[in-house]
């Protein structure tokens, strides 16, 4: 499971508009690299591929999630701090060991 807050839902909504997205989602997943050795990975998508987990918020922003990086992201909070000027989204990986400094790297 992973879950999407109220603040990254309307982040991501916000986003798509922005970008001229009308369909699909966002693609959250890891890939190898970064400077704690798994780097999160994000990218706008059509649809899901038949394999994805896909996960959706009360006001239906989705993300689609790979089975790989499932197995890393599965308990992690989707959130945003409205706060920040760039209003980035947060990850929240109960699952990661260590963490760099940016939020967008992190080991097991």
């Amino acid at each position: 499971m992973i879950e999407i807050t109220e603040a990254a839902s309307k982040r991501i909504h916000s986003a798509m508009d922005q970008e001229g997205i009308t369909e699909g989602g966002l693609r959250v997943g890891i890939k190898a690299g970064g400077c704690s050795g798994l780097s999160y990975i994000f990218k706008w998508e059509q649809s899901p591929t038949p394999d994805d987990q896909i996960f959706e918020s009360r006001d239906g922003a989705k993300i689609f999630v790979d089975p790989k990086s499932f197995e890393y992201l599965n308990g992690t909070v989707l959130d945003c701090d409205p706060n920040m000027l760039s209003q980035n989204l947060i990850i929240r990986n109960p699952n990661a060991k260590t963490e760099c400094g940016c939020g967008l790297s992190f080991g097991v």
